[in-house]
């Protein structure tokens, strides 16, 4: 969808400055950077593909400036993408390579054209230009009529000194210059996120009244979504659901207790929740319902699988954690851990019982060598060697148990300061986003409530991983403001 926004805009902007190009030209100007960075395609990696889709939002409202009539002056965005390359190259943006093997590239926006700005992205993408370059695009106006088209003139630096106005130039080089910090963004942004955040309330109000009634008729434990989807959205879905209950019920008779999650895909979670797809008709999830049996006699042989493989490894817990690992189905997360047992059972490794007692573990495919998380939980790679497995539980054993005793703890702080920043600032909520850590929330509320910030009372405040306003009024900051 935001793919398409920026191809239309592209053309649009290209209308106006009387630059030739067509409409395939331009989606095959893009096409690269789509492959690379689309969130369709990161459905296994979770934080990469959130990281993505918000990045692609804020290309979106870049491209839509732009595009504003008489618009002049604007603020360099800083924007991530995860790109599927395995291999790292020689780049002067900033890169990293993400746990799963992505390149992270971080790079700023301050072209003042389309034509500039997608030259700008696929070479921060390490992506080729070639096919632009061959492009028949020129910077010259038609002259075709009487008819002109407005452009910025570039005078020199005299006249504007002379003038008594400020060179336009100089202020983006002083705005890139200058880093954005959180007092001065909510100068910038309140007004915008008041505005929107108004006009979602009879929706949000909506919501939740939906999400009360269809969990009290379907007597589920919760109802939640996936991925960041606006509130209308997520009302749609509800009001889907609804009218199946209506047409169905008799389908819905074995429900009770659960967790309906939205998302990509139907199914069962690895997590035990009934998944319904958002691009999925009401045939498709009735077939979900009508299977939940089965759903959960493969559960109960899951959980069957997971003691034996703790008995293996000495009484240590199997888990898996929804927010870090990638959502699985049920039949693939039982794949994995048989998989994972019939290694250890041929390996016989000399555990003595319940010595593990108390540790956790997940487990992940796309690893070759096991970790052990900050938050004290081993992550064991399903192609380990057993050996390795071994020796590494046993060096870490007492590291983990102390990672586990400060992750309950942390959990309290964290509980606390979100409590107490709430009622301070008069926040209607205040939430993290998954790929944000306990530690870095603790460390960001913490710093929040040396402040007075009377532009957050009523609102809706996400410590994420930059600054933005989503389309229903949420205040985004990074958890490392300034």
């Amino acid at each position: 969808y935001y793919f398409r926004l920026c191809l239309e805009k592209i053309l649009l902007q290209c209308i106006l400055q009387s630059r030739t190009l067509s409409g395939a030209d331009a989606i095959n100007a893009l096409r690269p950077f789509y492959f690379a960075v689309h969130p369709d395609f990161f459905g296994q990696h979770p934080k990469e593909r959130e990281v993505n889709e918000n990045s692609l939002k804020r290309l979106n409202g870049y491209l839509e400036n732009l595009q504003k009539p008489g618009f002049h002056s604007f603020k360099p965005t800083q924007l991530t993408f995860y790109v599927r390359e395995r291999e790292p190259n020689s780049s002067s943006v900033q890169e990293s390579f993400s746990a799963s093997g992505f390149r992270a590239v971080s790079f700023t926006l301050h072209t003042r054209d389309l034509l500039s700005t997608v030259l700008d992205i696929l070479n921060s993408c390490s992506l080729s230009t070639e096919h632009i370059q061959s492009l028949n695009v020129s910077s010259q106006p038609h002259k075709e009529g009487k008819s002109t088209v407005n452009r910025p003139i570039k005078w020199d630096k005299t006249y504007y000194s002379f003038a008594g106005l400020r060179d336009p130039e100089e202020e983006v080089e002083q705005a890139h210059r200058v880093e954005t910090t959180l007092i001065s963004w909510l100068d910038d942004n309140e007004a915008s996120a008041v505005k929107k955040l108004k006009k979602s309330l009879p929706l949000r109000k909506e919501l939740e009244r939906l999400k009360f009634e269809l969990s009290h008729q379907l007597q589920l434990s919760d109802i939640r979504w996936q991925r960041s989807w606006g509130i209308a959205h997520r009302c749609s879905q509800l009001h889907s659901l609804g009218r199946l209950v209506q047409q169905r019920p008799e389908v819905l008779k074995n429900v009770k207790g659960r967790t309906v999650v939205f998302t990509d895909r139907s199914g069962m979670s690895a997590a035990g929740h009934i998944m319904l797809g958002t691009m999925d008709v009401h045939h498709h999830w009735t077939k979900i319902f009508e299977r939940l049996p089965n759903y959960y006699k493969l559960q109960k042989r899951l959980l069957l699988l997971e003691d034996r493989i703790s008995q293996l490894l000495g009484g240590i817990q199997v888990i898996y954690i929804e927010e870090l690992q990638p959502l699985l189905t049920l039949e693939e997360y039982y794949e994995t851990l048989d998989s994972f047992y019939n290694k250890l059972r041929d390996s016989r490794l000399p555990f003595h019982p319940r010595s593990l007692r108390g540790l956790q573990m997940i487990l992940e495919s796309d690893r070759y060598a096991p970790s052990l998380h900050e938050l004290g939980h081993f992550i064991i790679p399903t192609v380990c060697d057993p050996a390795t497995l071994q020796w590494f539980i046993f060096a870490k054993a007492q590291e983990a148990r102390e990672n586990l005793k400060r992750k309950e703890e942390m959990m309290m702080t964290e509980k606390e300061l979100v409590n107490t920043s709430t009622e301070k600032f008069s926040l209607d909520r205040l939430y993290k986003e998954p790929s944000v850590s306990s530690a870095q929330m603790i460390d960001c509320c913490k710093r929040l409530l040396e402040e007075s910030l009377p532009y957050l009372q009523g609102m809706h405040l996400c410590i994420s991983h930059f600054y933005s306003v989503l389309q229903d009024g949420d205040l985004c900051i990074p958890w490392n403001w300034k």
